[in-house]
């Protein structure tokens, strides 16, 4: 059973584990750095540090519940086919034509919410497996897990910053960013216990490679037909 508040915070092994928490949550949360920074690029510049906070935060703090019951859920036949589908709805949308609203409009908050839910849904599939990880440190103990991924927060959001620069300045890269997207997703899409069972006939690392390749070409492929579709729609308007 979690235990909320039976924590020995002089232990030293409690903050041992503390910082294990800490060091698999931002060694896991590379694709979660990325798909924050692409979710706020459209958001104006005041808002957009608001994006990455609340997102991270929401995340965070869903994470730690399903962190309680990620073993059972783990095991449920498509919940992972049904996240990597997400995922690559959420990839594709990050790839859409991106506007720019003035700050302080009702169109810059709605933007604002809406780069949230993108992060707190996309994170929330790609941490499935990530939690794994973080429950076995943590041991059921609930303030080492809250501790830990509070701590962390920060860090992922800083990584989110220095990503969202990067595409600033380069442009190009929000394609990689969603590739990554789209990979992950395929990742996740080969890992659900119906689709082990449906090619369990096969290597399971070339199954892997298959969806992960599929979730690349289906998430860029997607994306260049949505942006020349606008594009050609700007030009006839």
């Amino acid at each position: 059973m979690w235990s909320v508040l039976s924590a020995d915070f002089s232990s030293a092994s409690f903050w041992v584990s503390v910082l294990q928490v800490i060091w698999i949550n931002i060694l896991l949360s590379g694709d979660n750095a990325v798909v924050i920074a692409l979710a706020c690029r459209g958001l104006p510049p005041r808002e957009r540090l608001w994006g990455m906070i609340i997102g991270a935060g929401f995340a965070s703090a869903l994470l730690i519940v399903f962190t309680v019951v990620v073993a059972k859920l783990l095991t449920l036949p498509y919940l992972k086919l049904v996240g990597s589908i997400a995922l690559v709805w959420i990839a594709i949308k990050l790839l859409a034509p991106q506007t720019h609203d003035e700050e302080d409009t009702p169109e810059a908050v709605e933007d604002l919410w809406r780069a949230v839910r993108i992060v707190v849904v996309a994170d929330i599939v790609m941490s499935l497996d990530n939690v794994v990880a973080v429950a076995a440190v943590a041991q059921g103990k609930y303030v080492l897990l809250t501790l830990g991924l509070a701590v962390s927060i920060p860090m992922v959001i800083a990584g989110s910053a220095i990503i969202l620069a990067l595409l600033e300045r380069f442009p190009i890269l929000v394609w990689g960013g969603a590739a990554i997207l789209g990979w992950v997703a395929g990742e996740i899409f080969a890992s659900d216990p119906i689709i082990l069972q449906l090619f369990s006939n096969f290597d399971p690392a070339h199954v892997d490679l298959a969806a992960e390749i599929v979730g690349v070409i289906v998430v860029c492929g997607s994306g260049y037909v949505w942006r020349r579709r606008h594009h050609v729609a700007m030009e006839k308007a």
